[in-house]
C-alpha cells in the first residue's frame, strides 16, 4: 500500500484550532471522495492526517487535492511511503496501524526541509521525488485564484467552466493554464495514470 501522512505546517500558529480541524475534516472528505483510496483519509493525532492508496499517483493526487483544498490558510507536508501495513485495532477511530509502509511515510515527511511540502520513500523514489519537488514549487508559485483553477481543472472543468466559475474571461483563463496550471495538471494525470 501508498501510505499517506500529512502534518499541519504551523498548526500551533493557527487561531481558530477547531475551524481548521472543520475545514480539515471536509478537505479529507470531498479528496477520499474523488482519489481512489484504500483507507480512507481521516485526521490522526494531533495535528496529522492520514490514508492509503493503490498507486503512488493516486495518493500524490491526493496530496495536491488536499493542498489546494486548504491553501493558503492552512498548508500541510506529506510523506508518502510504500510497504506493507498492519492493523493492530481496527475498531479505534482512527484505526491503530503499524508496518513498514507506514515507517517509509514517516521518513519521508522527517526528511523534508522548509521548503518541500511533498516527499516519498519506496519504489522510483528518486524520479517520483523530482515530480514532487518540482509540482510543490510551481504550486507555491500560483495565486490563490490560480490555486483554485487548478483545483477546478483537477475535477474535471473545461477552461470555458471554470472563467465562468472564477468570473474571468477565457483569455485570462488561458493565460493562466499557459503560465504553469497546465503542466501542473498534465504531470500529475500522467503520474497518476503510471
Amino acid at each position: 500500500m501508498y501510505t499517506l501522512i500529512g502534518d499541519i505546517v504551523g498548526s500551533s500558529r493557527l487561531d481558530d484550532w477547531p475551524a481548521a480541524q472543520a475545514a480539515i475534516d471536509a478537505a479529507l472528505g470531498r479528496v477520499s471522495a474523488h482519489v481512489d483510496v484504500v483507507q480512507r483519509l481521516e485526521p490522526t493525532m494531533g495535528d496529522e492526517v492520514q490514508g492509503g492508496f493503490a498507486t503512488i499517483g493516486d495518493a500524490a493526487l491526493a496530496t495536491l487535492l488536499i493542498r489546494l483544498e486548504l491553501l493558503p490558510r492552512i498548508d500541510i507536508r506529506f510523506g508518502l511511503g510504500f510497504g506493507e501495513t498492519s492493523v493492530v485495532d481496527a475498531d479505534r477511530r482512527p484505526i491503530l496501524q503499524n508496518g513498514p509502509g507506514w515507517k517509509a511515510a514517516r521518513t519521508a515527511i522527517d526528511a523534508l526541509d522548509d521548503a518541500r511540502r511533498t516527499g516519498y520513500v519506496g519504489p522510483d523514489s528518486e524520479e517520483v521525488n523530482a515530480f514532487l519537488v518540482v509540482r510543490d514549487a510551481l504550486v507555491d508559485r500560483l495565486s490563490a485564484q490560480h490555486r483554485r483553477m487548478l483545483l477546478h481543472s483537477l475535477h474535471g472543468l473545461s477552461q470555458r467552466e471554470i472563467a465562468q466559475v472564477e468570473q474571468r474571461t477565457e483569455s485570462a483563463v488561458s493565460q493562466a493554464f499557459r503560465r504553469g496550471i497546465r503542466a501542473v495538471r498534465d504531470a500529475q494525470l500522467i503520474l497518476r495514470k503510471a
